[in-house]
């Protein structure tokens, strides 16, 4: 190239001997990843039906609680004791009130009225109480007795309903044969935005999406939308300073380690779920870190300050915290990611659909039919009404 003598500031950018500069890199700084998405991975298989059902069953349940405000002759001595289902017990029944020692052993049941012996087996005597707890340790047959009556839990169908997303593309001609900066084909960059928002927007429907109350599966007036994560959950919904669940930091409803830890020994005491994964905002993914701050030390030498917990380790399993933007700022999620999952609907998981064109333009729509399954809601639970300052 000939020395001209000019400098670049002087050149001016219109000047043929100066190259437009510009990045072959377009920058997005708006969120559009899913983790939770991503932490739960593909499913195995697809849904075969806008309405998509699956099947859930439960052992006959070995636990029950005084329904008796009053006992005669008094609390310790008391032989007919009234409980909320009389038809979980049977004679020979042993049965230890919520803590204590005693053993009552069942020698009638009429009812919801169990008639009962006291301090069976020579075991201390205690007083009970309405709405106490009882544990139902099992049941001593007769020898050569005949076979007891049979007892059977009803499966349960449970169902979702598919989403169906979707987003337009449209490109001009012009546009797709012009030269772009930072891509090779307008149609194509199209279509991953619209695929990008999607995805984020399943994501988010995932963890707080909701039904219609009326024709939930649709209709020509009503939209079909799924069910998502938190307003299926309705067992295991705690808050802090209520349901056993203790008060956090200072008397407030700060997320501490006794909060999350009641609530993990809460869900684990009532089902075989198995929590392994920890759903939390900005927020409260800072105040798990705050777990560590009692027990954190540095040498002389270390440059790196590390302040983030991703497993959390408890008696109750060990969980992966995973931060999501989608969790509302005062809850979080505690999930057996064994049991969700999120399915399309046979051959309409996400893709390009060309349409017709009117005119000059290529013209289409990213869709996609998706749903959740969220297999026994008393397995999973989430802890609201937390402290966001």
């Amino acid at each position: 190239m000939p020395f001209t003598g000019k400098a670049t500031y002087s050149a001016g950018v219109d000047l043929p001997e100066l190259a437009e500069d510009v990045s072959d890199i377009i920058g997005i700084v708006s969120p559009f990843e899913t983790p939770l998405l991503d932490h739960l991975g593909d499913p195995k298989r697809p849904a075969a039906s806008t309405v998509h059902e699956w099947i859930e069953d439960t052992l006959l349940p070995n636990t029950d609680a005084v329904n008796q405000t009053s006992f005669s002759p008094n609390a310790q001595d008391a032989t007919a004791i009234t409980v909320n289902n009389g038809p979980r017990f049977r004679v020979g029944d042993q049965v230890r009130p919520d803590g204590a020692r005693e053993i009552l052993f069942v020698t009638a049941v009429a009812g919801n009225v169990l008639t009962v012996v006291r301090r069976y087996g020579g075991t201390p005597a205690s007083s009970l109480a309405n709405l106490q707890k009882l544990l139902i340790l099992g049941n001593a047959a007769s020898e050569g007795d005949d076979r007891p009556a049979t007892r059977f839990g009803d499966r349960v169908r449970k169902r979702n309903f598919t989403q169906i997303f979707t987003s337009s593309v449209e490109v001009s001609g012009s546009m797709r044969a012009a030269r772009a900066v930072g891509l090779d084909d307008e149609l194509d960059y199209q279509k991953q935005e619209r695929l990008r928002e999607l995805m984020r927007d399943l994501e988010n429907c995932v963890v707080n999406g909701i039904a219609p109350s009326a024709n939930p599966q649709g209709s020509a007036s009503v939209r079909r939308s799924m069910n998502g994560i938190i307003p299926s959950i309705a067992t295991n919904v705690f808050t802090p300073g209520q349901g056993g669940i203790p008060q956090g930091f200072g008397g407030t409803n700060q997320l501490s380690e006794p909060v999350l830890n009641a609530a993990l020994r809460l869900i684990w005491e009532q089902s075989s779920g198995k929590i392994d994964t920890i759903v939390a905002p900005g927020i409260q993914k800072r105040r798990i870190n705050e777990f560590l701050q009692g027990v954190r030390f540095y040498a002389p030498e270390d440059q790196t300050v590390r302040n983030a917990v991703s497993v959390y380790e408890s008696d109750f399993g060990v969980c992966r915290v995973v931060l999501s933007r989608w969790i509302p700022a005062d809850t979080i999620l505690l999930l057996d990611s064994s049991r969700v999952s999120v399915l399309p609907l046979i051959g309409r998981s996400f893709h390009f659909k060309p349409l017709a064109s009117a005119g000059d333009a290529d013209v289409g729509m990213v869709l996609g039919e998706y749903t959740l399954e969220f297999k026994n809601e008393n397995a999973h639970g989430l802890i609201r009404g937390l402290t966001t300052a």
